[in-house]
């Protein structure tokens, strides 16, 4: 395990953010820095606590984004934890007690398929619930698209999304097709709006708690009270919201959730480090997964 100094993990993901695909040459180069020290400091954290993500409009796709919580009992937890990550189209979970004790999953549901998501979410569990979930503040209505490209574009969309620093030489052995080629699929995804961009991310257990609440009212005093912390909003459906605050374990958790329940109806804490093994052991292959072989639409989110 590396040893993480902060400081230079933050400097590292300042400047991949601002030169996400770049080599570290063309970084040195444009930064003013020493290649060799900017490359030592790359290799110590890149990849264990650094990762570049790319970032896709899903709506784009097809794609409808709910969350749903399921009750769990504790002794089947990482069970059912396995094999709803078997599922290309749960694309999160973590543990949840609360108003239900068991898993909090995201999901991602072709937009033809909302209708079977009683169906899959009873494979897993006889008493849950599910909202259709957005950003806050929310935007015009959506307009959802649908899968139009081959399935190379799928397996290409994984590997930016688990490491868009992939090398060329890489992905152009991983799809068998020329570099010319594979910089056309990227720049069509770009000029269709499916990839947005590309994110450093900061891979550190700093926040292994969350506080998440749901109300049927907005209080606008929630957002300043919480502006200076680790908060999420997002607008669910039948108007209704939800809150998540991150921190962690070692901070007071009896004083954060009595203060957080003042401002929601439903309320629960997060666990994320009691599956975080069982995440970070799934090779990434959400698209790849979810797209047909002949690149004609998605699989049934039932066959899983």
């Amino acid at each position: 395990m590396v040893e993480l100094n902060i400081e230079e993990v933050e400097f590292l993901v300042e400047l991949l953010n601002k030169y996400p695909t770049e080599s570290l040459r063309k970084i040195a180069e444009l930064e003013g820095i020493d290649y060799y020290k900017l490359k030592r400091l790359y290799d110590r954290y890149y990849g264990e606590h650094v990762q570049v993500n790319a970032m896709y409009d899903i709506a784009k796709l097809g794609l409808r984004s709910y969350v749903a919580f399921l009750s769990v009992p504790q002794n089947d937890l990482r069970f059912v934890a396995h094999r709803m990550y078997q599922n290309p189209f749960i694309v999160h979970q973590c543990a949840i007690f609360g108003f239900k004790n068991g898993i909090n999953a995201v999901l991602h549901i072709p937009k033809e398929q909302i209708k079977y998501i009683d169906e899959m979410l009873t494979k897993y569990s006889e008493d849950y619930e599910y909202y259709e979930v957005r950003a806050y503040p929310p935007a015009k209505k959506r307009e959802f698209g649908e899968w139009r490209y081959s399935y190379d574009y799928a397996v290409l969309m994984d590997i930016l999304k688990w490491d868009a620093r992939t090398p060329m030489k890489e992905i152009s052995k991983m799809l068998g097709k020329t570099r010319p080629t594979i910089r056309y699929m990227i720049n069509k995804l770009k000029e269709d709006g499916i990839l947005t961009g590309f994110f450093a991310n900061i891979e550190v257990d700093t926040y292994d708690r969350g506080v998440l609440g749901i109300t049927s009212t907005l209080d606008e005093a929630v957002l300043e009270r919480f502006r200076d912390y680790e908060i999420m909003v997002g607008v669910l459906d039948n108007n209704k919201y939800i809150f998540e605050w991150f921190f962690s374990s070692k901070e007071d958790l009896g004083t954060k959730l009595f203060e957080f329940s003042n401002y929601v109806e439903k309320v629960a804490i997060e666990y994320f480090d009691l599956l975080a093994d069982i995440e970070k052991n799934r090779k990434y292959a959400r698209f790849s997964k979810m797209v047909k072989k002949d690149g004609s639409g998605y699989r049934s989110i039932l066959e899983f």
